[in-house]
């Protein structure tokens, strides 16, 4: 059977739900509008899912020039979808130090409000470059994504773990548990660990490492509960790696952009 994509989807910003699309330029920093927008504490510190997995109940859409916040009996909230102007704000997310712009007051206000904490929504502008970590993707760079450009995961490697999950009485997962921009169909479980460059419509990918996984893919991507410890407790039964922990999905960095839709032929070159 071929490889080929089978689903795509972007998080505008970080830590909060996904849009499904049927196709996405993919830029260096990743697809087009993935993770452009972070939340942070007053002071810049970045904040996901792993400290406030209410996060995970506020949808995301694009319409027109504006991306659309909008949470359960919460009237929506807009913002300009690429700022062209907004209070400078240093950031810090993991290891990076990076320029940001806060571009809306009233957003900030809004999260803040239904996340009960003081929070604000940043933008990183085309002048402010992210290096992704040098060992693993040298010269690469990265919107506020963890890490990477890209996280690839397939169909049979989640088929894998749910028939593990089922087996122990457990239930199965959705993919979106792991937050995934690319998903594969016809590959073997797992085969993305091996692979070391494919290409997938027009653009072409490099393998940099493993994704390894935190709490937040215990949480419900549909209600923000924490329901743990699964996946990670059966995923550390096999899928434990000394270097990069619970491994599930692969991240990639981008070597040649181009535009990328459901249904491609994807090209391994390993």
């Amino acid at each position: 059977m071929a490889i080929a994509v089978s689903a795509l989807h972007i998080y505008p910003v970080k830590g909060l739900k996904a849009i499904d699309v049927a196709e996405a330029r993919c830029t260096e920093r990743g697809l087009v509008h993935d993770r452009r927008f972070m939340l942070v504490e007053p002071s810049g510190e970045f904040l996901t899912q792993r400290v406030l997995p209410r996060m995970a109940t506020v949808w995301t859409d694009i319409e027109d020039d504006a991306l659309v916040l909008s949470a359960p009996d919460r009237d929506p909230v807009a913002l300009p979808l690429e700022p062209a102007e907004g209070e400078p704000l240093p950031v810090h997310v993991w290891r990076s130090h990076c320029e940001a712009l806060a571009p809306s007051p009233e957003a900030d206000a809004w999260l803040s409000d239904y996340l009960g904490i003081a929070c604000r929504i940043v933008y990183m502008p085309e002048t402010t470059r992210r290096e992704s970590n040098p060992e693993y993707a040298p010269g690469r760079i990265v919107s506020f994504a963890d890490g990477y450009a890209c996280l690839a995961t397939s169909e049979a490697s989640l088929a894998d773990l749910n028939a593990r999950l089922i087996a122990k009485g457990r239930r199965a997962l959705p993919m979106n548990r792991f937050r995934p921009n690319v998903v594969l169909a016809g590959s073997p479980a797992f085969a993305e660990d091996e692979w070391k460059e494919v290409v997938v419509g027009g653009a072409t990918f490099g393998a940099a490492k493993p994704s390894g996984r935190c709490e937040v893919t215990t949480t419900d991507q549909s209600t923000g509960e924490v329901m743990g410890p699964e996946p990670l407790a059966t995923l550390a039964s096999y899928r434990q790696h000394a270097e990069f922990g619970i491994m599930f999905g692969i991240n990639w960095f981008v070597l040649e952009t181009g535009t990328i839709r459901v249904g491609d032929p994807v090209e391994v070159r390993r």
